[in-house]
C-alpha cells in the first residue's frame, strides 16, 4: 500500500509542475521572399564585385585606428520593378571582426590591417550590425549605392603584407 501512495504523490507533483511552464505570450513572424527586383551592375545573376585598394605605406598605419587607401565602389541598380528605398546589407560572418565591424584579413601572415567599409558620407559601416549604412532611393527604376573601403590598423604597427577579405551582401528594399 505504501508503494501505491508513493505513486500517487509522485504523479500529483508532476501535474503541479506542468502549470509552471505556461506560456506568457506569442511571437508571430511574417515576411516575404521576393525574386530579384533589380539588376545589379547590369546582371540578374548573383553579383561578385572586386575592389582593389591602393598600396599604402606601413607608416600610414602606424597606430591602432589609423586609416589609409580609401577606395570607392558602387552597386549600380537598374530595371528595378518598383520605386522604393534600397540598401546593401552586409552579412556578418567569419570574415567580420565582431567587435570592430571591420573585415578581417584572410591572408596568412597578415599585416595587422583590417578593411573598413564606409557609407557615401564617409561614415563607418559596422558590418556586424550594419549601423552606419545608408539607403538610396530607386527612381524611375534606377539607383546607385556608393561605398568606400579602406585599410584600418587593427594592431600597431601594421606590417607589410597582402590584405584580402570578402563579405556577402543582400539588397534590402523598403
Amino acid at each position: 500500500m505504501n508503494k501505491l501512495a508513493l505513486f500517487f504523490v509522485a504523479a500529483s507533483s508532476l501535474v503541479t509542475c506542468v502549470g509552471a511552464h505556461a506560456a506568457d505570450g506569442t511571437v508571430n513572424f511574417s515576411g516575404q521572399v521576393m525574386g530579384q527586383t533589380c539588376r545589379i551592375d547590369g546582371s540578374t545573376a548573383a553579383s561578385t564585385k572586386t575592389v582593389t585598394l591602393d598600396k599604402v605605406s606601413t607608416s600610414s598605419l602606424a597606430a591602432v585606428g589609423q586609416v589609409a587607401g580609401r577606395t570607392k565602389f558602387t552597386f549600380t541598380l537598374d530595371q528595378c520593378s518598383k520605386d522604393a528605398n534600397v540598401t546593401a546589407r552586409f552579412e556578418p560572418g567569419p570574415t567580420v571582426n565582431a567587435s570592430t565591424g571591420n573585415l578581417i584579413n584572410q591572408t596568412p601572415g597578415g599585416s595587422n590591417a583590417e578593411i573598413q567599409i564606409l557609407n557615401s558620407d564617409y561614415g563607418v559601416v559596422n558590418v556586424s550590425t550594419n549601423s552606419g549604412n545608408k539607403t538610396a532611393a530607386i527612381v524611375s527604376g534606377n539607383a546607385t549605392l556608393t561605398y568606400y573601403a579602406q585599410y584600418v590598423a587593427a594592431a600597431a604597427p601594421a606590417t607589410a603584407g597582402v590584405v584580402t577579405s570578402s563579405v556577402q551582401y543582400s539588397l534590402v528594399y523598403n
